[in-house]
């Protein structure tokens, strides 16, 4: 019997490379992965040739571009056209080769701004989106949208079973820590750590720190979205809707930007104060995903937001002595 043929598209991003470490705990895989130099998915005809040639089994869709609120307010065009095409090349061309399982992952800022806390999985399109990553998460959408559309014509005829899983702020081994393109997460490490290496008296933080955001680390995400992907269908329909197929992953707290900053100070044994500048924006005021629905599966996070933190700020310092 021939090992399942697995393609994680986007390996070597955070997501990817955490989907690429808990899948090789499992028996019976071969994992595929493919260097962006050698295929951009962004090429339709390229991406196709690629699917046609390996015959993958199951494909896990991580590939993305990706950033904090000044990458998205920057280069808002380069976001919704290379992530609409990535997942269209990559899902459509999944499809026309056969292949039966694929897991989308999203993002939780697919979901309205005024959205009531914890956000549901059906508050999807019931209002307006952030300005501030609109293009992103249209894009999201999208492709979410793509992998439903896809079910409901073809999943009788062609057996094809698309799921889509919409993860919470994820960060940890392997993050972006550019100081002005990242996430919040590797934007504070890289700040907090500087600081203590040039012996600054204080640490700016963008924003008033009341904002409350929800983390998830990204190992979780990855042993959800396998568990999500291999649960039975019959299940998975039974608790999801067919214009409604996406399930959220999140760790069920959220902190305000101030205390995380706090814990990021402690973790990176910063002895400074800490500023925030008003000027700066906020985003939205809180972002909750209610993750009942994947408890109920049978599915619960299993590392702390210090535990997390801790792991991330190593992950940090052995990428410092690699430059």
């Amino acid at each position: 019997m021939r090992s399942v043929r697995v393609f994680v598209a986007g390996h070597k991003g955070m997501v990817g490379s955490a989907l690429v470490r808990s899948l090789k705990r499992k028996k019976k895989l071969r994992i595929i992965t493919v260097d962006k130099k050698k295929l951009n998915l962004i090429n339709q005809k390229n991406v196709q040739t690629y699917f046609e040639r390996n015959k993958f089994d199951q494909v896990y869709l991580s590939a993305a571009k990706v950033g904090g609120i000044y990458a998205n307010n920057t280069f808002p065009g380069e976001f919704i056209y290379e992530n609409i095409m990535i997942q269209a090349n990559v899902i459509n061309s999944a499809f026309l080769t056969g292949v039966k399982k694929l897991l989308f992952l999203g993002s939780s800022c697919i979901y309205p701004k005024s959205a009531n806390q914890p956000i549901k999985e059906s508050d999807l399109l019931s209002g307006k989106l952030e300005p501030t990553n609109e293009p992103y998460a249209i894009a999201k959408i999208a492709g979410l949208k793509l992998c439903e559309s896809y079910n409901r014509q073809y999943g009788l005829s062609h057996g094809i079973d698309y799921r889509c899983v919409m993860p919470t702020n994820l960060y940890g081994t392997g993050d972006n820590y550019h100081p002005k393109n990242s996430h919040v997460i590797p934007g504070l490490i890289n700040r907090f750590y500087e600081a203590k290496k040039s012996n600054k008296p204080k640490v700016i933080v963008w924003g008033t720190g009341k904002p409350k955001r929800e983390f998830l680390f990204v190992d979780d995400m990855a042993e959800a979205s396998i568990y999500l992907n291999n649960l039975d269908k019959s299940i998975y329909d039974k608790f999801t809707r067919p214009l409604s197929k996406h399930i959220n992953i999140g760790s069920g707290k959220d902190f305000t930007i101030k205390q995380l900053a706090q814990i990021v100070k402690e973790v990176t044994g910063y002895k400074g104060k800490i500023e925030f500048d008003n000027s700066m924006p906020d985003g939205v005021p809180r972002k909750l995903l209610n993750s009942k629905l994947i408890n109920k599966l049978g599915w619960k996070p299993k590392i702390t937001l210090k535990k997390g933190l801790a792991l991330t700020y190593a992950d940090f310092l052995k990428s410092k002595k690699n430059d």
